[in-house]
């Protein structure tokens, strides 16, 4: 089955699928579990980057079922050959008008179109993954991949609707999130954007994952990594608001203004007060190695059964307590990511618990914590990539120091 030319077959049809393929292969290649065969991994990396665009002509008819069919009145100029691909949509670059913009003036903008009937297409599109991945019984059983579908299927459902994105942004911009934080900058958005067509500012940084590329100072690199870190623990445990997708290409590094850009909040998720005052006790628990402490909130979270052997007991406590080693008060600090560091040992360890897991584990994790923890990770690999140094303890007590249990 999984002869080069399969291969690229493969990798066609769910380019070519784009949603539900593309999500998949986004969630995939940004994670280090290595919980997949290597072939199914390869596969979903290459179709990572083989996003394909709209003709013209679709693009057209989306645009102008949207914004209506004088939509070109509204801008200055319309580059009509996307700049980029994403899961659902893809994005071209514009001017939107001064008598329309929200300034007042001309101004740079990015225009996300939809690919039309994306949401219709999800369930099957998601029906032949689940046959692909399971033709010859590639993955292990412990992967529950019915809970990861179903997950992945509402989650891309609600990306569909790009007025709740907005909606996202306009709450991310406000002063009680990021509106008064000058290290970060989310773009504003135009009223006139629809379902479909998400028109919001232009952003002029680089992906902090290409950071190698621009060869970015040290200390650059850790202020980013600070940063992202503590805006993940904020929006866990202050703003219970959490953009969940860590593709590097959605924070942006801007030099000469010094902040990090943040784009795409399709994928962000709100959590409830009572799931977080669980999953922070669970992570404290961690944190001081207190290993009936962790079983306790594994089984209020729903991680655990009750059922579980000593065999999948111990892998799962190992694991958490050295996912949590930066914010213990025991390790060195500054917290050291880069290369043959630490965090290299221990995401080695880590992934030695995950075979184990995957024989023995009862039940899928709670519904909450798919995107919760991909962001989390995705921000341990980001500080990883860039080689960053951190004070991670320190970001930590500064968040959740006066965390209110219960209220």
């Amino acid at each position: 089955m999984m002869t080069e030319a399969n291969v690229k077959r493969l990798v066609t049809k769910l380019s070519q699928m784009r949603g539900a393929a593309l999500k998949l292969g986004q969630f995939m290649s940004i994670q280090d579990t290595h919980a997949l065969p290597p072939e199914i991994d390869r596969i979903f990396r290459r179709v990572q980057d083989s996003a394909h665009y709209m003709p013209d002509w679709q693009m057209e008819k989306v645009i102008s079922s949207s914004l209506g069919p004088d939509w070109q009145s509204n801008f200055v100029s319309f580059d009509r050959v996307p700049f980029a691909a994403a899961s659902i949509g893809q994005v071209h670059k514009a001017v939107l008008s001064a008598p329309v913009s929200p300034t007042g003036t001309d101004e740079p903008v990015a225009v996300k179109v939809q690919f039309p009937n994306i949401k219709d297409s999800i369930t099957s599109d998601l029906g032949y993954i689940k046959l692909l991945l399971t033709a010859g019984s590639l993955l292990p059983k412990g992967l529950f991949l019915d809970k990861t579908i179903k997950v992945m299927s509402e989650e891309l459902a609600d990306e569909c609707d790009y007025r709740r994105e907005a909606s996202f942004l306009r709450k991310f911009r406000s002063v009680d999130y990021l509106g008064n934080d000058r290290r970060f900058k989310v773009p504003w958005v135009w009223d006139g954007s629809t379902r479909e067509v998400l028109v919001m500012e232009r952003l002029n940084g680089f992906s902090v994952g290409e950071a190698n590329t621009f060869q970015l100072h040290h200390r650059d690199r850790n202020d980013i990594a600070s940063s992202i870190m503590e805006l993940c623990l904020k929006e866990l445990f202050v703003f219970r608001t959490m953009q969940t997708d860590p593709n590097w290409s959605n924070f942006l590094w801007n030099p000469s203004t010094r902040q990090i850009e943040l784009v795409d909040f399709g994928a962000s998720r709100q959590y409830a007060k009572e799931f977080m005052d669980s999953w922070l006790h669970l992570l404290q628990a961690a944190a001081s190695d207190n290993q009936d402490a962790c079983i306790k909130w594994s089984l209020e979270l729903g991680y655990l059964t009750g059922e579980e052997n000593a065999t999948m007991l111990d892998a799962h406590v190992k694991s958490l307590t050295l996912l949590a080693t930066p914010f213990k008060d025991s390790t060195p600090q500054p917290f050291d990511f880069g290369p043959g560091s630490q965090w290299a040992d221990i995401t080695a360890e880590i992934r030695a618990q995950i075979p184990a897991m995957l024989r023995h584990r009862l039940t899928p994790p709670p519904r909450e914590t798919y995107s919760l923890n991909r962001k989390l990770s995705g921000a341990f690999l980001l500080a990883a990539r860039l080689g960053a140094t951190i004070h991670t303890k320190a970001i930590w007590d500064e968040v959740v120091g006066g965390y209110n249990f219960g209220s």
